[in-house]
């Protein structure tokens, strides 16, 4: 009759355990991290940050690092040009 006893407070102990691990468990989850978000004006700043927007012979405006330059074309005029742009080409023709 011992045994049988031993047996059920045994399982009885470990069913606690087992119950009172599982709620700490739920209670203590992590709450969400939400990414770092920041205002408008420095996500604005943070891409201005040496550059400036040109409007490109193409029609579209580019964002470039380097600065304007005039170079010489084929048939011997001098076209501007922004050099070093976001797009990845490091010259683009620019409207005059």
């Amino acid at each position: 009759m011992k045994a049988p006893t031993l047996a059920l407070l045994f399982s009885l102990l470990f069913s606690i355990t087992l119950s009172t691990t599982t709620f700490s468990m739920s209670v203590a989850a992590p709450a969400q991290q939400h990414p770092d978000r920041r205002p408008a004006s420095q996500i604005q700043r943070a891409h201005s940050k040496g550059g400036q927007w040109y409007f490109a012979a193409s029609g579209h405006a580019v964002y470039c690092y380097g600065p304007v330059m005039t170079l010489p074309q084929a048939n011997g005029d001098l076209q501007k040009v922004a050099t070093f742009c976001r797009d990845g080409r490091a010259v683009v023709p620019l409207k005059d």
